[in-house]
């Protein structure tokens, strides 16, 4: 499948001066660089971009994750492979890209206060910045469509 627009980063450079920016603030050492990943894949089954599940399932790979914790991503809440931290994490990229029913608060007082139990605010707003930025380039991704991690390797 050819992307929609070749590269976007090359048509608006500050772009990536911009992702550069997210990714350092949420590489500041205040959630480990394995949840962050879980969260990333999650957020990418949920939103349904492929090329977002190949690339961070390849990256966990790459990382040393096994391959019972990146299968487990998509049913976290029933696998036993996953720390109470990770599963706080998990729920909120839930709460977050999951639509919630008519009316239902998307992030209620509760998830919140069970996610702040495992991270202190200057991880708790690592987190934020983590699944705001996955926001933005899962919706970049849904709409340009860029090629799935590894595809450019399979004969057509």
């Amino acid at each position: 499948m050819e992307p929609r627009i070749a590269d976007v980063n090359a048509l608006i450079p500050e772009i990536q001066q911009v992702a550069g920016a997210l990714v350092r603030a949420s590489t500041n050492g205040s959630v480990p660089a394995s949840t962050i990943s879980l969260v990333y894949l999650r957020a990418g089954q949920i939103v349904g971009t492929t090329y977002h599940a190949m690339r961070h399932s390849a990256d966990l790979r790459k990382a040393g994750e096994s391959e019972d914790r990146i299968g487990s991503v998509a049913t976290w809440w029933d696998a036993p492979c996953f720390t109470e931290a990770e599963r706080a994490a998990l729920a909120l990229t839930e709460a977050v890209f999951q639509p919630s029913a008519r009316g239902q608060e998307r992030v209620p007082d509760d998830l919140f206060a069970e996610t702040a139990k495992h991270y202190d605010d200057k991880a708790l707003s690592t987190l934020l910045v983590v699944l705001a930025s996955t926001g933005f380039w899962m919706n970049i991704a849904l709409i340009l469509k860029p090629p799935v991690v590894g595809q450019e390797d399979r004969a057509a």
